[in-house]
């Protein structure tokens, strides 16, 4: 996210705790670590992109994100700094996180083979016998570390997308599925968020970003008495898509937070079996496009 949407965040959960009394301890790992994220982005040297528009068209065109993992310019000292903080925070509310790390030696080249298999979507190859939480949690502090680098080329980067010829499932930037999405004020039209750098994107109401069906037999979306919020369903590959209806509210919306106040409706697909979409995309050369149609809709029971 911006550094302004991130200062906005900050504080909206100092009004939500003075509200309240406290934070759940969701949202204060969550401040925590945005304070933390946006402290070392601002020592961030301006990135460039690097790439000319003949490169940045043809990716465009193709299919292909306009960041992969070589593209990137990471300062690995500042990267290492960054995972260390993150590391002592996440200690703080794991034990689980506190074992896992304490068997390993974080060298410099270490942290570069973690951050090459977060960014291109592969298993971990230095922790084969762990179980899948214990990656999670190695996914949740990569990603933590990566984010204001990431965030650093969305902003110098996303004004070079021509929303009109990508519309896929997965984020131009750089690779990543979405993990939330928002009809806008104008027209109700349907943006996705990305997972990983919060880019936004233009995407079609009537289709699955994750396996591309447009069989309106197979996709709906439930939504809650006041229209807000919708959880968009797919019956052919099980999954599901938070999103927010911007139309239904004066206020202004922080979608990164957004995430975080509406765990409620991943409790609830997760319990009727249906999946998130995975952290990346494997499927890139699944071209997605198509004509808008009307959506179905039914009731958050």
């Amino acid at each position: 996210m911006t550094t302004g949407i991130a200062e906005k965040i900050l504080k909206k959960l100092e009004i939500l705790e003075r509200k309240d009394g406290n934070l759940p301890n969701s949202l204060e790992f969550y401040r925590k670590l945005l304070s933390l994220q946006l402290a070392d982005k601002q020592r961030l040297k301006i990135p460039t992109s690097g790439l000319s528009p003949e490169v940045v068209n043809e990716r465009i065109v193709t299919g292909r994100p306009l960041f992969e993992f070589d593209d990137l310019s990471i300062d690995w000292s500042l990267f290492r700094d960054t995972f260390e903080k993150v590391n002592a925070l996440l200690s703080n509310y794991s034990k689980d996180w506190v074992e896992i790390v304490g068997n390993i030696e974080l060298s410099t080249s270490f942290l570069k083979e973690a951050a090459r298999a977060w960014f291109e979507g592969t298993r971990f190859p230095f922790i084969k016998t762990f179980s899948d939480a214990n990656e999670a949690l190695w996914e949740i502090v990569v990603h933590a570390t990566f984010s204001p680098f990431m965030v650093s080329y969305l902003e110098t980067s996303r004004k070079l997308v021509n929303q009109e010829l990508w519309r896929r499932g997965y984020c131009p930037i750089c690779g990543g599925n979405p993990d939330f999405s928002f009809l806008d004020k104008e027209r109700g039209a349907r943006w996705l968020l990305c997972s990983r750098c919060d880019t936004e994107w233009l995407f079609q109401r009537l289709e699955c970003p994750h396996c591309g069906t447009k069989n309106q037999n197979t996709l709906a979306y439930f939504t809650d008495d006041k229209g807000l919020y919708r959880l968009y369903i797919c019956e052919q590959c099980h999954t599901y898509l938070k999103a927010i209806d911007l139309r239904q509210t004066d206020d202004e919306v922080l979608l990164p937070l957004e995430r975080f106040l509406t765990f409620d409706l991943d409790t609830q697909a997760q319990k009727n079996g249906y999946n998130p979409l995975p952290r990346v995309n494997r499927s890139l050369e699944i071209e997605q496009g198509g004509v808008t149609q009307s959506d179905k809709g039914g009731k958050v029971q």
